[in-house]
């Protein structure tokens, strides 16, 4: 049964500031068509009283079915080196998942009965994104969902995959993240012009994030209660010109 909790469509989850972004009036539209400018990050584009009760069906209905992610740092990273100064570390990072591969899955199966997918497939959710990349985007985009619990993070990476032709010029993500009462703190760090000196809070309750990837990103370990942890809703979407559709995410499990 379709939890009444999750709105048909992502518009009806927006704030008055959301819905200027589907309006194309917000100052954030076309952010990232700049190429210089590869994340944006906003926390009053949802609107909070709705965010509650969507959180909500989430913890009631998908946390028992989340798939455990796990990559630790591989002893060998260490061990293995025979130079000075010669680390190479490849991407770790610890959180449950759905990665929506199978529609057999139990966490899909779950996602489809309460609304979830219905919502994160609507159209209005592709034109919010197309509004923030300032650029046609493709239909099919793929889907995940996470929950960092505390403790949770993923290590520096930058999401390029060279070997994908669909995404290997780039993409979109876009975030919707949706923090419980008691987290602390957690943040994304990310680089310009070669450092990591860009940081932003993704811990308030409804904070929406969109990338322009590839670029070099990180989330550090998120800091709460017991039992707090952020939802993060995913969606990939490739530009119209890109060639075939997404149906997941590039390399999710990699």
């Amino acid at each position: 049964m379709r939890s009444n909790a999750i709105p048909s469509e992502f518009e009806d989850l927006l704030s008055r500031a959301g819905r200027k972004v589907l309006a194309g009036v917000h100052p954030l539209c076309g952010a990232l068509a700049d190429p210089r400018t590869r994340f944006v990050a906003a926390d009053d584009l949802l609107d909070r009283r709705k965010v509650v009760r969507v959180r909500a069906a989430l913890e009631a209905n998908l946390a028992e079915v989340l798939e455990p992610l796990a990559k630790p740092i591989p002893p060998e990273t260490i061990w293995d080196m025979r130079h000075d100064y010669a680390e190479l570390l490849p991407k770790t990072a610890r959180a449950r998942t759905i990665f929506f591969e199978s529609r057999r899955e139990p966490g899909v199966k779950a996602a489809e009965r309460i609304g979830l997918v219905r919502m994160m497939r609507s159209e209005s959710y592709r034109a919010f994104a197309t509004a923030l990349a300032g650029r046609k985007l493709a239909a099919g985009w793929g889907l995940q969902v996470l929950r960092y619990g505390p403790g949770d993070y993923a290590g520096p990476h930058n999401d390029h995959h060279p070997e994908n032709a669909d995404v290997a010029s780039g993409y979109i993500d876009l975030h919707l993240s949706l923090c419980t009462p008691g987290v602390a703190h957690q943040w994304l760090v990310y680089s310009r012009a070669g450092h990591f000196s860009e940081i932003a809070s993704v811990a308030a309750p409804a904070t929406v994030t969109a990338y322009r990837l590839p670029f070099w990103h990180y989330t550090t370990p998120l800091v709460g209660k017991p039992g707090s942890g952020r939802w993060v809703l995913l969606g990939t979407f490739l530009f119209a010109d890109a060639g075939r559709r997404a149906t997941s995410r590039p390399a999710a499990r990699r």
